[in-house]
């Protein structure tokens, strides 16, 4: 009997030590992905933070479109995993500057104020064609001189982005998600919920990046499948070069080349 105590007296030990030694490896595993994704998202414990949303075209009152509600749902959660506090506001009441508080923006340049105006100053790459009519370009991205329709249904766009506008070291982010259709935006937000520690992989932690997503086949898929088109950060955050300085940038070229 003594025996049997003294072999399995160190194998408990063992295991006892073993034991405590995984939990604390993954407690401090959990601690650094926590993190990174706080300082990712710009939400340390107890911050607060911003949801600012449009409000659906169809009524004069502020209504939140359907889909939108769901991104909200999925922004709501990773702010949640954040340790941190939110306020859902409405865009029009949206009237302070960016770089104090963690701000999500969801919604297009049309119903969205706020949108259009991180837009005009965040993103002055970006064109979004504002007809209300019933053309074909309606909603329409233009990025670089490349042009991006939307088919309603079946080929729809959106914007996702992380900006700090070059400001201060400690100045939070701006996530934008602007679609050419509200279920863009659910496929945005869950698109980052998914895929954060991937973005983070590549852009780090403090990186601003912009990229195109394409959400394929809404109308019988909803918002799960979508397509990386393209990282287009530098076409986006840098302000096209007007027509009349190309062009007279190009005569100046050619008087010196005929010199």
């Amino acid at each position: 009997m003594t025996d049997n105590l003294r072999e399995i007296v160190p194998a408990v030990l063992a295991a006892g030590i073993a034991a405590t030694l995984g939990w604390f490896a993954r407690a401090r595993l959990h601690k650094y992905r926590q993190g990174r994704r706080q300082r990712f998202f710009g939400l340390p414990h107890h911050s607060e933070c911003l949801l600012v949303v449009d409000r659906e075209t169809s009524t004069g009152e502020w209504a939140v479109a359907r889909n939108d509600v769901f991104a909200l749902l999925e922004l709501s959660a990773l702010i949640k995993d954040c340790g941190a506090n939110v306020d859902v506001i409405p865009h029009d009441m949206a009237q302070q500057g960016f770089g104090e508080r963690t701000e999500f923006c969801i919604g297009g340049p049309v119903s969205n104020r706020r949108m259009a105006a991180h837009i005009q100053s965040l993103l002055p790459g970006v064109a979004v064609d504002t007809d209300s009519g019933s053309s074909p370009d309606r909603g329409a991205f233009t990025i670089g001189g490349e042009r991006h329709l939307m088919e309603k249904g079946t080929r729809e766009h959106v914007l996702l982005a992380r900006l700090t506008a070059g400001q201060d070291e400690g100045s939070r982010p701006v996530f934008l998600m602007c679609g050419q259709h509200s279920i863009t935006h659910q496929a945005a937000a869950r698109h980052l919920a998914r895929h954060h520690t991937r973005l983070m992989r590549k852009y780090g932690t403090s990186g601003d990046f912009c990229v195109l997503l394409r959400v394929v086949n809404s109308q019988a898929y909803g918002p799960d499948v979508v397509e990386l088109v393209a990282d287009v950060t530098r076409a986006a955050t840098t302000a096209p070069v007007p027509a009349s300085e190309s062009a007279s940038g190009g005569r100046r070229g050619s008087r010196r080349a005929s010199s």
